[in-house]
């Protein structure tokens, strides 16, 4: 397993890069702009940590600005926590063995979302290609939120 990345949502996005570059020092890696779900995602690292290729790439902070107005309170804009996994059905199954929920079940065998006894949501995603879809992965629904 290996930290990928923690999420937060924000609701101006240059006020946020001008905090995040400007002021703290981060600088941006890559962004990705998605029309078709109206966000984009921002990825920061700080310059001490910034890794010499993909495959070694080093945590990040992302920033996700939904494009359509949006309050966040109560720590809303706290998205989750990513991890690679060697084998993301290994480890849904192993986490459902010990009575974790999968809320997003790896239906397309590269990602799927759990959330932690404190409800902090957290994302798996498979290291390399993803797995051919697999039962009960690919047929299990949604469950809750994360």
């Amino acid at each position: 397993m290996r930290y990928l990345h923690t999420m937060v949502r924000v609701a101006d996005l240059d006020a946020s890069l001008h905090f995040y570059c400007d002021l703290l020092g981060l600088e941006e890696m890559r962004r990705m702009e998605n029309e078709a779900g109206r966000f984009t995602l921002v990825f920061l690292a700080a310059p001490a940590d910034r890794a010499r290729s993909t495959a070694e790439r080093s945590p990040e902070v992302e920033l996700t600005f939904n494009w359509d107005p949006q309050t966040y309170d109560g720590g809303r804009n706290f998205g989750h926590l990513a991890y690679k996994v060697a084998d993301i059905y290994a480890a849904c199954q192993r986490l459902m063995d010990g009575g974790v929920v999968i809320n997003r079940p790896p239906r397309d065998g590269h990602m799927a979302f759990v959330r932690s006894p404190d409800g902090v949501s957290i994302e798996l995603l498979q290291e390399g290609a993803a797995l051919a879809p697999a039962e009960p992965w690919a047929s299990m629904p949604n469950t809750g939120s994360w």
